[in-house]
């Protein structure tokens, strides 16, 4: 089949690769009829090389169709169309028994104190073969796939595997009051999506933080209160002129480590990205490489006794937080990988044919798979005004 793989920093191509097979009883072979790009992926492309093999499979977007399932799955059939969650979770186990399925225990990754598996995302979750292919294998046929119905197209569905829950539980971690106010810190897929379930679920005022334009004036064209941060000295400042003087009641954010600024930080991202994979491994393990830029705006401009809700990427070890800050202004702090699983039920009668959410056209590019390396390289220079890059497998319409 073809599949994206990684071949070194910034370097990715569409090779073919082994078929993946049903290998465990309730294993199920999908063929992929749609597959995103994530923000997430260029952490991999840019500083989490050292735990990548030259050859590993990507992407952790996939739905598709069922096309062979093993002996023990019972709950999805060939030709049913499904999605797959981003983390690999067993649906049974304790963690997945308390929503929380980004821990699950039966694919935690404990050679290196990760929680659950994800799909194509590098050692440190397991380094399973990714969804950016023609074909997944999918384990825990009876637990993990999403079944959806036919006939909507693939665009109403696949966000179901990260950008929907990743969205949804950054919203509910912000824990915004009824008629409240949040500022959104990047507004790429996560946080566009994320001013729209806050709008949807009734935030009073939503503050989006950007400074691409395409980006802002995407946000501003369904309501959401756009900020270039280009025209800004002091961000906290206009945030609190909009918010009473306070700040808003939550603060998402939605960047993670690769914000912009921080030149120290963004020199130890490439230096990582360049060392030989072991050093690079222990720096990673062992070191603060985050670009806080982002975290530290949000400790700024949340309200006293608000709450911060962090769905961006962190990778580094020892980070240095204001803990003074925090303290001082009461600081509520949530965070940690989507339970994808979880929130699918919330979600999931949203996506009709009214479409409150606007998903069916959420999508700025849909390119073939051959075209994913250009894609990742025009995504990480956020070149062509491309927020959400959808890729189809030659394979799905095979």
């Amino acid at each position: 089949m073809r599949a994206l793989t990684y071949q070194g920093k910034h370097n990715v191509s569409v090779e073919t690769v082994p078929d993946p097979e049903i290998i465990e009883p309730d294993d199920a072979l999908v063929r992929v009829t749609t597959t995103g790009v994530c923000g997430s992926d260029l952490h991999l492309y840019e500083v989490l090389g050292p735990f990548l093999d030259q050859g590993d499979v990507l992407g952790h977007e996939a739905m598709g169709v069922v096309e062979e399932i093993g002996p023990g799955v019972t709950e999805i059939a060939p030709g049913d169309r499904v999605v797959m969650p981003f983390n690999v979770s067993c649906g049974t186990c304790w963690m997945c028994g308390q929503g929380l399925h980004s821990q699950c225990e039966t694919t935690q990754v404990r050679a290196h104190g990760t929680g659950a598996a994800l799909f194509g995302y590098s050692k440190l979750y397991g380094q399973v073969p990714g969804g950016q292919a023609e074909y997944l294998r999918v384990p825990f046929g009876n637990e993990l796939p999403v079944r959806v119905p036919d006939g909507p197209p693939d665009e109403r569905f696949v966000y179901l595997s990260d950008v929907l829950p990743t969205a949804w539980q950054a919203v509910a971690y912000a824990d915004i009051p009824a008629g409240g106010s949040v500022t959104v810190l990047g507004l790429g897929p996560i946080g566009d999506m994320a001013c729209r379930i806050a709008m949807h679920q009734g935030a009073g005022l939503v503050i989006g933080v950007d400074l691409i334009a395409e980006r802002l004036e995407r946000a501003r064209a369904r309501g959401v209160h756009a900020l270039d941060t280009r025209e800004y000295r002091d961000l906290g400042e206009a945030v609190r002129e909009l918010t009473r003087g306070r700040g808003t009641d939550a603060v998402i954010d939605a960047v993670g480590m690769e914000a912009h600024g921080a030149p120290l930080a963004q020199a130890a991202h490439r230096m990582v990205g360049s060392l030989p994979k072991p050093v690079g491994r222990k720096m990673m393990q062992s070191a603060g490489v985050d670009r806080l830029s982002a975290l530290h705006t949000a400790f700024d401009v949340v309200r006293r006794g608000g709450t911060v809700s962090v769905s961006g990427v962190y990778g580094g070890a020892v980070d240095p937080l204001p803990m003074l800050q925090m303290f001082d202004k009461q600081i509520q702090l949530r965070m940690g990988q989507a339970n994808v699983r979880h929130w699918v039920n919330d979600i999931m009668p949203l996506l009709t044919d009214d479409d409150p959410l606007d998903v069916d056209a959420f999508a700025t590019h849909m390119l073939p798979l051959e075209n994913a390396a250009e894609a990742y390289g025009t995504f990480q220079r956020k070149e062509d005004g491309m927020i959400k890059t959808l890729l189809k497998p030659a394979a799905s319409s095979s």
